[in-house]
């Protein structure tokens, strides 16, 4: 989660950063509303001033530790952005309470196939946005949230059929850091963990889970990503986010959780350690999280690396499914999901957000944090 530009180098265009053609055309077209309106999304693309590297010059990239990356200086904001205290509670993204939503008159499938409580979640959310304008600054759209929230509400309930406990370690309000382990080709554990802190906080809250930018490469995904309130993985994004008084939700195993053997299963990998930093200089909570279901909904029997490497993928699985059944290979299994929520980690009031610059001090930290999510898994595994 790092810019790699120097100051003052004009940024690329979109299409040579993602390293597509047409990006603008993909990206300037929301596929679930059409607006003349600047798209928040679109302009943080704009930003990132990051050429995808080839070949080897990726792969070294993506191996190197966050820690010995040039370090960036903390963010100094004015007006509603300004620096975090404690005492900010009044410039946090915040939404009213469950009792203070006032439902209108259901109208439209999406509100007769949920229920007054979700519909309140819902409306909610959409205090996120600020004004008239459709988007919030990450991109987030209470529109398309509502159209695809029953569907992830389906899988929640029935397909996954998950059960959680521990919320009440997750904070009502303010930023914290959600760190879960990985497991499972495709994100949904992600998508569980967003739908299970919406269902269950008053005030409803939105996680905001931090993808790999590979994600804004991706046509349509992109879109679908940031208007269901996920952002792309940038030391500004993440900080912002903080800053906002949101929850973060990350993977520190990256790649290295999803693409775990069936052998490696629910052994938590090696952290990455920009969460630690972001959480010290913001002056956030960590709050672990265990998936315990993840592991089982895609079992990787092998990884053929050779072939991935030549193909620039991150991994080409085989599976009981895949590649026998094609693209429906790739597809979860119907496992029951558990999620747990631990006890807090409040580094930040020990080491302060100086403790940042000491990278011994960090790793130890992210050490610390991946054995907290290890003995949450060990417990809850049945």
């Amino acid at each position: 989660m790092t810019e790699s530009t120097t100051a003052g180098t004009p940024a690329p265009p979109v299409e040579e950063l993602l390293g597509v053609e047409n990006t603008g055309a993909t990206l300037g077209r929301d596929p679930f509303t059409e607006l003349a309106d600047p798209d928040p999304f679109v302009e943080r693309l704009d930003r990132l001033q990051i050429v995808a590297p080839r070949g080897r010059a990726r792969r070294a990239r993506r191996e190197q530790p966050l820690r010995e990356l040039p370090p960036v200086e903390p963010v100094h904001r004015t007006g509603k952005h300004e620096t975090f205290t404690p005492n900010a509670r009044s410039r946090w993204a915040a939404t009213p309470t469950l009792a203070e939503i006032d439902l209108d008159e259901s109208k439209g499938l999406v509100d007769y196939l949920l229920s007054d409580h979700e519909r309140r979640v819902l409306a909610g959310l959409a205090q996120l946005v600020e004004g008239e304008v459709p988007y919030d600054r990450y991109g987030f759209s209470p529109e398309t949230a509502k159209r695809s929230f029953p569907i992830f509400l389906a899988l929640y309930r029935y397909y996954f059929r998950v059960v959680s406990e521990g919320h009440a370690n997750v904070p009502m309000e303010g930023p914290a850091i959600l760190v879960a382990n990985h497991g499972g080709l495709l994100p949904f554990d992600a998508a569980m963990g967003v739908i299970d802190i919406a269902v269950h906080s008053d005030p409803p809250r939105l996680v905001r889970a931090i993808v790999d930018r590979w994600a804004g490469a991706l046509p349509w995904v992109n879109i679908f990503y940031a208007r269901v309130g996920q952002v792309i993985g940038t030391r500004k994004n993440f900080a912002d986010l903080l800053n906002d008084g949101q929850l973060v939700l990350v993977f520190p195993e990256g790649m290295d959780g999803a693409r775990k053997t069936i052998t490696q299963r629910y052994r938590v990998q090696n952290f990455r350690v920009g969460f630690i930093e972001q959480s010290l200089r913001e002056r956030a909570p960590i709050v672990p999280v265990a998936f315990v279901g993840s592991d089982d909904q895609t079992p990787i029997l092998y990884n053929i690396k050779p072939l991935a490497k030549r193909l620039g993928l991150p991994i080409v699985p085989i599976t009981p499914t895949f590649p026998l059944l094609g693209p429906l290979g790739l597809l979860p299994y119907p496992v029951s999901y558990k999620i747990v929520y631990g006890e807090p980690l409040n580094f930040h009031e020990r080491f302060g957000p100086e403790g940042a610059d000491d990278p011994r001090l960090v790793r130890y930290l992210a050490n610390q944090v991946r054995r907290s999510v290890q003995q949450l898994l060990d417990k809850n595994r049945s």
